[in-house]
């Protein structure tokens, strides 16, 4: 039970001695304080009974803070209106700071009833680089994915990539136009790409060729032996690449069910939505229409053209025949609820999908997966400086390994100016974990629906809200230890609070466990990457106003023990974050 938790119970307890009715209790709550000025944590339950009790609040405040016992805890005044204010003794928060640093796992609170969660993020398409778009949804959900793995949850992590598509079809036209070997054998990406915009500018031109790169994803889809075995080599070298990638951003998945995973499922899949009324015929195709049950305005399946609401169905097969990606989708669902069993499926993907998540949540929940929580992660847009989405100068989205390796370049600067490492080897890894974590990290501190501009020499900084500044923070916590001579053993009961400054990194490591939490809640990473920078801030202030080194006996003892304590939970939260860390600088 934490100290809000603790709290409570001893409002209820003074509240029942009072002999207050209480119609909801669960609405009596005990949280943080806005401003520490007046105290560590606050209570508006005086306020919330006083008027049902005839009461004046402060009145009512006066008598409920005389009946709560919490002397060996903290200090009780009241303030405003009537909020009670509770300010923890030093003695209690270094009973808190203890057994947290005495914790394995830091103390972090598992969740009750834990749930299968499977997170559908990054999923390129085969056969291109990724490019700087796919940053968000990567790194967005690979966060999430540790978060929810760290409390409790068990978490499937599929890379549902774009690999049975209409690019297959311009990728094989152009590949029997003239592959490139070497340059295939060297750069792979480099040339499928290529490919396929020979085939894009071409089709752009010639209404022919159009149709033949359509011919050739039919006779692929059907099982043609040679395009069946050009996709088997675009699909072999485009995992190498991509695998390039996500090794560089340290990020993995449990799998890597694609499109084609789902192609035999699709034809009964339809058949099944006919028969049981969900979809009917339209023009050709099979559709999902309105089930008519909700306003027009709330409907996905509705849309208003110049002021009247009309049909706007979902396509699940085409009038020639071919699917789409929303049946595949819907035939993933099938599959997450019936083989992995999953409770909750979330899909972190760009906020321009939100109109397809909305139909292919209320079609799964008319096939009757209504017992799944599906939930759309969306997130915004990255941004040049000149305050438009980034682009580069020939118009494309920027590739993301050409992102990262600028990245690495800005870093290496920074390092070569200010690092006090020896070796060229150790200056250059250390300028790829900047270069590449301070680009994730700037990604994860900004909400996730936030637009953001990337300015690579901000995001390398030393200075400010950075990657960098975090990962110095914990540098500078362990590297008092390699001045230690002849070691230390350190104590928990040598751990004793006496100045502020030591409380306050007291106060803001114990809240880690609830931050944690509060990530989840509504999917936001970015309450973490703002966590972490309080943290560093509130160390180095210990650090600037609590000698260390220089103090003596147990005081110096339990400085240590905090020093430890923070390295500990910097270095676990930035792991939540998928960023590692140095040990020099």
């Amino acid at each position: 039970m934490n100290i809000p938790e603790i709290l409570r119970e001893k409002v209820l307890v003074a509240l029942k001695a009072l002999e207050v009715a209480l119609p909801d209790p669960g609405r009596i709550q005990v949280s943080k304080a806005a401003d520490l000025r007046f105290g560590d944590f606050q209570c508006n339950a005086a306020m919330m009974l006083a008027k049902p009790a005839g009461k004046n609040p402060r009145d009512f405040a006066a008598e409920l803070m005389g009946e709560i016992s919490a002397d060996d805890l903290c200090e009780i005044s009241i303030a405003g209106p009537g909020f009670l204010n509770f300010t923890l003794k030093p003695a209690a928060w270094a009973d808190l700071a203890r057994s947290q640093w005495a914790s394995d796992d830091l103390a972090i609170d598992q969740v009750e009833n834990p749930e299968t969660i499977v997170l559908d993020f990054s999923a390129p398409n085969v056969a291109k680089p990724m490019h700087i778009g796919h940053i968000r949804s990567t790194i967005i959900g690979e966060c999430l994915s540790r978060v929810a793995t760290k409390i409790g949850h068990r978490v499937i992590k599929d890379n549902h990539i774009g690999d049975w598509g209409t690019q297959f079809g311009m990728v094989t036209w152009a590949w029997k136009k003239g592959v490139d070997e070497s340059r295939l054998e060297k750069a792979p990406l480099q040339e499928l790409l290529r490919l396929y915009r020979m085939a894009s500018d071409a089709s752009k031109e010639d209404e022919a060729i159009k149709a033949q790169c359509r011919a050739e994803l039919v006779k692929l889809q059907q099982g043609d032996s040679e395009n069946r075995a050009i996709w088997d080599q675009c699909l072999a070298l485009s995992r190498k690449g991509l695998d390039q990638i996500y090794d560089r951003l340290d990020v993995s998945f449990d799998h890597w069910m694609g499109e084609s995973a789902y192609h035999e499922a699709l034809a009964p899949l339809v058949d099944k939505l006919v028969s049981e009324g969900f979809a009917r015929e339209s023009d050709g195709a099979v559709c999902i229409f309105s089930s008519e049950d909700v306003k027009p305005k709330a409907d996905p399946f509705k849309i208003n053209r110049d002021g009247e609401w009309q049909d706007f169905p979902m396509i699940v097969r085409k009038n020639d025949g071919a699917f789409n990606y929303a049946t595949t989708d819907l035939a993933t669902v099938e599959h997450r609820v019936n083989e992995w069993k999953a409770d909750q499926v979330w899909y972190v993907v760009d906020f321009r999908q939100g109109g397809h998540f909305a139909q292919l949540f209320d079609a799964s929940k008319r096939l009757g997966y209504d017992q799944v929580n599906l939930v759309h992660v969306a997130f915004g847009t990255i941004l040049g400086k000149d305050g438009k989405p980034l682009k580069t100068r020939a118009g494309d989205l920027p590739q993301l390994d050409d992102v990262l390796n600028d990245a690495v370049k800005a870093a290496r600067i920074v390092v070569d100016e200010k690092s006090r490492l020896d070796t060229d080897n150790e200056k250059a890894e250390l300028a790829e974990l900047i270069g590449v974590n301070s680009v994730k990290f700037t990604e994860l501190a900004h909400h996730r629906m936030s637009d953001y501009v990337f300015d690579l020499d901000k995001m390398v900084s030393l200075e400010g809200d950075t990657a960098p500044y975090l990962l110095y923070s914990y540098v500078r916590s362990r590297s008092i230890f390699r001045k230690l001579e002849g070691g230390v053993e350190l104590n928990g009961d040598q751990l004793v609070l006496a100045e502020k400054a030591e409380i306050h990194l007291v106060r803001m490591l114990s809240r880690y466990s609830d931050q944690i939490h509060q990530v989840l809640e509504d999917y936001r990473p970015n309450l973490l990457a703002t966590y972490l920078l309080e943290l560093a801030r509130a160390f180095h202030s210990f650090f600037e106003a609590c000698p260390v080194l220089k103090s003596e006996g147990r005081t110096r003892d339990s400085r240590l023990i905090l020093c430890d304590l923070t390295s500990r939970v910097l270095k676990d939260g930035l792991e939540l974050l998928a960023i590692p860390v140095p040990e020099r600088m």
